[in-house]
């Protein structure tokens, strides 16, 4: 439609005319319609704001617990690490400097004080701000930072009353305050007055003396412009306010004031660091999928009290953090030797590396430094240097264990510990897999129709990759020219059998197998080197798909929740695995297990037996990439698959030869875990897998052989380096295995252009 101007433009001059020449009946008419548009608008904001059914159950809220499949406590999801303190356990200091400083008329008003508004909005057009919210309003803040928001704007000024007004109405003035004060920032992640008594007195709320209180409502005008920690004359400058305004209300005598505001700042500080459950990776994990499920659902998990029931075996989840922490802390020992000042001295381009991806150097930079001077200036400081080397040189592990015949996650173990390494190298981490990734090869073959017992020469191979490239993988001490079977090739982990057999079946067909079987958010690389591992996977992707080969090549989608209950009780929702989806054959899964069952009895993993005496029917597969960067081991039994990768964060730091490689690094914590579980009857030892065996199950070592967790001793092959002592009991730390190989590791195979550079060791 077209709009003719001719007609709109005298419109709107005439509205331009009466804007600029008013008559006096026109202001009478805008000043009686304003107080309406006003109402109007405050009706229209209502909807806006919080309820007051959520404001009703804001002060009951009860956070969402995660419960193990064994009934015990895992997490409890709080909105922020606070400590709810009933106000007849707060020191009457601290309400007493509260009211007398922030809202001095908070028991005359009901949750709105006009006068003390209209006097702070004078002031304001004045040009001194002031503030002119009381108790109430910055509680309505507080709760509801979104609904409410802090911006200055009218609208927000309108919400915050609104609000206020509600608050008022359903809790009485004691409750308000208890709620104000429990839910109030303090910095430092501390929130409410009892983790600030805590963190910055390191005493309960209860125990603050007037000086405490004062210093701690103080902080509340400015948390960071008046932090006792890092501006202590600010913080007694305002500190001695709130102690004036006290004396001024009748809470401390003018007598006390003078000498109070004489005394010194004492502060005992101490961060709170919030206390992380028994699997913190997994529940930060969980955190982020039970908030989708909540806000799908109308719920809120920090508030409603849900009971988030898991498949987490609490007994499993503490026996994987025991093997993880112990096998890390003893390879740091060696990173330590590796890596310690003179070996780090002497990597002077690397370590000029690390400091250039520091946010340090970033700042150094922008600061006008060129890149020699800032590296000259942060060389110079050795407090940096040493943390860098530090950091950089930490051993970081993942760890992760599922029951393959429903998809149960039953341990989860990200890092080493949470606090310091969050980064989770179970489901965020994408590492290589090196020859972890070989069955998925041997699988694709075995659903071809061939045999454990077809043979490769094991010779010289080269594979043209396009472009006058070639790819040439080879193992330590060349081709042998032996005849060897499949299952040889796999059970020693052979490059030069695996890269033919490769060349057989082909990457696309290997890639569709291993995302059938369970790697389905990694990006798999469609080149020769995939049989090697050279396509980056998560743990959890590998294990899952490890879990399909022990499930008869069925795979079930990896599951953690199996329940969610309200806070009575009441069934919310129950969760069952997907249906199977056969992805390999059954009799070429079978196949295929029973090979990797001699990667256990007499290839690569015979440590599983000879160390840690395990007699039961287990297969597995170790791996091991490029210059030791990562290794890899994952053991299968009927019951329960579980892996382990350990590396590095940054793939430049390694371990030397023989600790890099997955049998040395990885493995120990594997069969530390599954030692623990089947002495401890967590599984059933006697399980067996459907799969027929073409060799008999090696018989249990002696009752007076010492196994793995019982020797107190190690013997290393001539030439290893022996395991730093790390101060662990040498009766209860687990043993590294330190079994020969039945052939020679393999060596790294020279990465052809165009194709990505990685190998297996093991």
């Amino acid at each position: 439609m077209k709009i003719d101007m001719t007609r709109v433009q005298p419109l709107l001059a005439e509205i331009l005319r009466r804007l600029r020449h008013p008559s006096r009946r026109g202001i009478a008419q805008s000043l009686a319609a304003l107080p309406v548009l006003v109402l109007l608008y405050v009706l229209i904001l209502i909807p806006f704001t919080p309820s007051i059914k959520n404001i009703e159950k804001a002060r009951v809220q009860q956070p969402a617990i995660v419960l193990s499949s064994d009934n015990m406590e895992l997490a409890v999801f709080k909105r922020a690490n606070r400590h709810w303190t009933k106000l007849a356990d707060i020191s009457p200091h601290v309400v007493d400097a509260l009211i007398a400083t922030e809202d001095h008329r908070f028991y005359q008003h009901h949750g709105i004080d006009f006068k003390r508004t209209a006097s702070a909005a004078l002031h304001t057009f004045g040009g001194d701000t002031q503030g002119g919210s009381t108790i109430t309003q910055q509680l309505a803040r507080n709760l509801y930072p979104d609904q409410v928001g802090r911006a200055q704007t009218l609208t927000r000024k309108i919400k915050e009353a609104i609000t206020a007004l509600k608050i008022e109405s359903v809790y009485s003035k004691r409750e308000i305050l208890e709620t104000y004060l429990n839910t109030v920032p303090f910095l430092y992640n501390a929130y409410g007055i009892e983790m600030a008594a805590r963190t910055y007195f390191d005493k309960p709320a209860d125990k603050l003396d007037v000086l405490e209180s004062a210093t701690l409502i103080g902080m509340l005008k400015g948390t960071s412009y008046y932090n006792p920690v890092l501006n202590p004359e600010r913080a007694v400058e305002r500190r001695n306010t709130v102690l004036a305004q006290m004396a001024k209300y009748n809470k401390l005598s003018p007598a006390k004031l003078g000498s109070l505001q004489k005394k010194p700042l004492k502060v005992d500080f101490e961060r709170q660091i919030e206390q992380q459950g028994p699997a913190p990776h997994f529940a930060a994990y969980l955190r982020r999928w039970l908030i989708d499920w909540a806000d799908r659902n109308d719920y809120n998990i920090y508030a409603d009290g849900l009971v988030v029931r898991t498949t987490i075996d609490s007994r499993l989840q503490a026996m994987a953090n025991q093997a993880v922490k112990r096998q890390a802390d003893r390879l740091q020992g060696v990173a330590n030797a590796e890596w310690g000042p003179r070996a780090w001295s002497a990597k002077k381009g690397l370590v000029r590396a690390f400091v250039r991806a520091t946010s340090e150097y970033k700042v150094a930079v922008d600061s006008g430094l060129t890149d020699e001077q800032a590296l000259k200036e942060l060389q110079s400081d050795a407090d940096f240097m040493r943390e860098l080397r530090q950091k950089t040189t930490r051993v970081q592990a993942g760890f992760v264990a599922m029951d393959p015949r429903n998809g149960h996650v039953m341990a989860w173990v990200g890092s080493r510990d949470f606090t310091q390494d969050p980064f989770d190298h179970v489901q965020q981490a994408r590492r290589q897999p090196g020859s972890t990734f070989k069955p998925f090869v041997y699988g694709a073959a075995f659903e071809q129709g061939a045999l454990p017992t077809d043979t490769f020469v094991d010779k010289a191979v080269e594979i043209p990759l396009g472009g006058g490239a070639v790819w040439q993988p080879s193992d330590a001490g060349g081709p042998s020219g032996r005849t060897v079977t499949l299952r040889d090739g796999l059970v020693h982990s052979i490059n030069t059998i695996t890269a033919q057999v490769m060349q057989t079946v082909g990457p696309a067909k290997v890639a569709s197998l291993a995302r059938a079987m369970g790697v389905r958010q990694s990006k798999l690389e469609l080149v020769p080197s995939l049989a090697l591992g050279t396509s980056p996977v998560t743990l959890k992707e590998m294990v899952s798909s490890y879990s399909t080969i022990a499930n008869d090549g069925a795979y079930i989608e990896p599951m953690m929740v199996t329940r969610i209950e309200d806070r009575n009780g009441k069934v919310l929702e129950e969760f069952h695995h997907a249906a199977p989806q056969q992805a390999l054959p059954v009799a070429a899964a079978q196949t295929l297990l029973d090979v990797m069952r001699g990667v256990i009895d007499r290839g690569t993993g015979a440590g599983i037996r000879s160390t840690y005496g395990i007699s039961a029917d287990v297969a597995g597969k170790t791996g091991t990439t490029q210059d030791n960067t990562d290794g890899w081991f994952i053991l299968m039994q009927p019951q329960l698959v579980a892996g382990a990768w350990v590396g590095f964060n940054d793939n430049r730091v390694t371990l030397n030869d023989y600790w890099g490689q997955g049998a040395h690094s990885a493995l120990p914590i594997v069969g530390n875990f599954f030692q623990r579980a089947l002495n401890g009857r967590v599984i059933d030892p006697r399980a067996r897998f459907a799969a027929p065996r073409a060799f008999p199950l090696p018989a249990p070592p002696a009752p007076d052989e010492p196994t793995g967790a019982l020797a107190t001793e190690e013997q290393s092959p001539a030439g290893a380096a022996p395991p730093a002592d790390t101060g662990a009991s040498a009766e209860l730390a687990p043993l590294i295995p330190l079994v020969p190989y039945s052939v020679s590791p393999d060596a790294a195979p020279a990465p052809a252009p165009g194709d990505p550079a990685s190998s297996d060791r093991q």
